[in-house]
């Protein structure tokens, strides 16, 4: 048999070695998740938030991708303050991490979270009328809390998932999801006929815009153009869904959350509409900056 062609040979290397890769990555996410697991809850939540915080998102590069955004949307602040909310941000992504891999703990403790904001009374009125919902938010303090307050009043609030480049990851990673009651759906083709499915039915579903779109409109957010996703606001238009911006926001214990929905958003167009989720969530952000993922590419027109 002839050898295989030097680019096929390459290829094929090169495959094997970021498959190897992706095993090696999650044996050490899950070895870090059943060692967190096995700690009393508090302390589970403290030790990841600082280990991702001082460890493991400096070594990934999550902290500089942090300073670097924050550079550009408020360049006037002084460094010292950009660097503390960076350290900050990076504390509260590995909170959020394992709180969401917590799925008996951290939903049970969500289950009796006042749901505040004048959303809850409209998609209230909107379950009992058999119409659906839109819930949209972005990473911001615990996303994940307040579809768990909702799950347990009997609202069954499905998710969107995007597939993670790493599968072996990924498996534990839906699982984690689909283990907070309500259905979820991946992104692209195989999960559109479930979810629309879902809205038809009169359900919700929880839509996450604030990450970077190739070929979606810039919109402005935070004061910079950045291309952002229509879907959300398009599917309320073609569906007569309520959209409600909604958060799950951290209190300054760490561990405790106030769980809002804010007043649905007019039905105009997918621009208006998308960019008044924008406002929303930059609002949000202006308020307590250190909750926000500045760790995403938000704005790759400015990357080097």
């Amino acid at each position: 048999m002839p050898a295989p062609e030097p680019s096929v040979s390459a290829h094929l290397r090169s495959r094997s070695l970021r498959d190897f890769g992706h095993y090696l990555t999650n044996l050490v996410v899950v070895g870090i998740i059943r060692t967190a697991l096995a700690l009393p809850y508090r302390t589970r939540i403290s030790v990841v938030g600082r280990l991702v915080q001082h460890v493991l998102g400096p070594l990934a590069g999550y902290q500089k991708r942090a300073l670097h955004n924050l550079e550009l949307i408020w360049p006037e602040m002084p460094v010292a303050q950009r660097r503390q909310i960076a350290s900050r941000c990076l504390n509260n992504l590995g909170r959020t991490f394992i709180e969401n891999y917590s799925a008996r703990d951290f939903p049970a403790r969500m289950a009796d979270n006042q749901l505040a904001g004048p959303g809850f009374a409209a998609l209230r009125e909107a379950a009992q009328d058999g119409r659906p919902v839109i819930l949209v938010t972005g990473h911001f303090g615990n996303y994940e809390a307040t579809r768990a307050a909702l799950v347990a009043r009997g609202y069954p609030v499905g998710g969107l998932y995007r597939d993670m480049a790493n599968p072996y990851f990924n498996d534990h990673y839906v699982r984690t999801m689909e283990a907070f009651g309500g259905p979820v759906f991946p992104q692209g083709r195989r999960g559109t006929a479930g979810f629309v499915r879902h809205l038809k039915d009169g359900g919700q579903l929880v839509l996450l815009f604030d990450q970077h779109v190739f070929g979606a409109p810039p919109l402005d957010f935070l004061g910079q153009p950045a291309n952002t996703a229509l879907s959300a606001a398009e599917l309320a238009l073609r569906y007569g869904a309520e959209l409600i911006p909604f958060y799950g926001i951290r209190q300054p214990d760490g561990f405790t959350f106030e769980t809002v929905l804010e007043a649905p958003v007019a039905h105009s167009d997918p621009v208006t509409m998308t960019q008044a989720l924008n406002d929303s969530l930059s609002a949000r952000i202006r308020a307590t900056p250190d909750q926000w993922f500045w760790v995403h590419r938000r704005w790759r027109i400015h990357d080097n």
